[in-house]
């Protein structure tokens, strides 16, 4: 019987967690988010400072979670607007235990199911102590902290952190484009 208490408490947390997320302000500015490079899940490094002045998504993802699928999303955006300048990362995530085990296993799971070719690092923590210096930054400047995989953070032209959504604002929602959109009529 306790087990089943547990399990219904850990399933409530986890609702009111994306409840929470999903309900976050969609635009937060609180001052510039430096420079950061992250390991490449295809080897070298991600520098976020080759989308100096143009606006960048970054993404904590997971292979098995309920989310996943928007991946597709994911990609469709960084197509659209890729060419103009815009920027994504997705972060491979095990934090919330929804992650393959190897970086090996994540990137064939995703060239596979998904077709994935946007910026994707190694897997990382992404929330807390150990989470990298990037989310460790964007939630001492802005206070939003992935709580669910899937969630999204949208860095302006000027560096600033110009909105942040949890896993149910899927990744073409109008309320990221529309600010990717202005962004990118800034910088070019």
């Amino acid at each position: 019987m306790k087990n089943i208490y547990k399990s219904a408490f850990k399933g409530a947390a986890v609702g009111i967690g994306l409840l929470a997320s999903s309900v976050m302000p969609s635009t937060v500015s609180a001052g510039e988010i430096e420079y950061y490079t992250f390991p490449s899940i295809y080897g070298g490094t991600i520098d976020t400072k080759q989308w100096q002045g143009k606006p960048y998504l970054v993404v904590n993802t997971a292979s098995l979670c309920g989310f996943t699928k928007q991946y597709t999303g994911l990609q469709e955006l960084y197509d659209k607007y890729r060419e103009a300048g815009f920027g994504m990362v997705a972060v491979p995530s095990d934090d919330f235990n929804q992650e393959l085990a190897t970086d090996a296993e994540v990137k064939n799971f995703c060239e596979l199911n998904y077709d994935i070719n946007m910026p994707m690092t190694e897997t990382m923590s992404v929330k807390g102590q150990k989470a990298h210096p990037f989310f460790k930054a964007v939630k001492a400047q802005s206070g939003f902290a992935p709580t669910w995989n899937f969630s999204k953070i949208l860095i302006g032209s000027d560096g600033e952190v110009i909105g942040s959504w949890g896993p149910i604002t899927k990744p073409l929602s109008g309320k990221i484009t529309v600010l990717i959109e202005g962004e990118l009529s800034k910088s070019n």
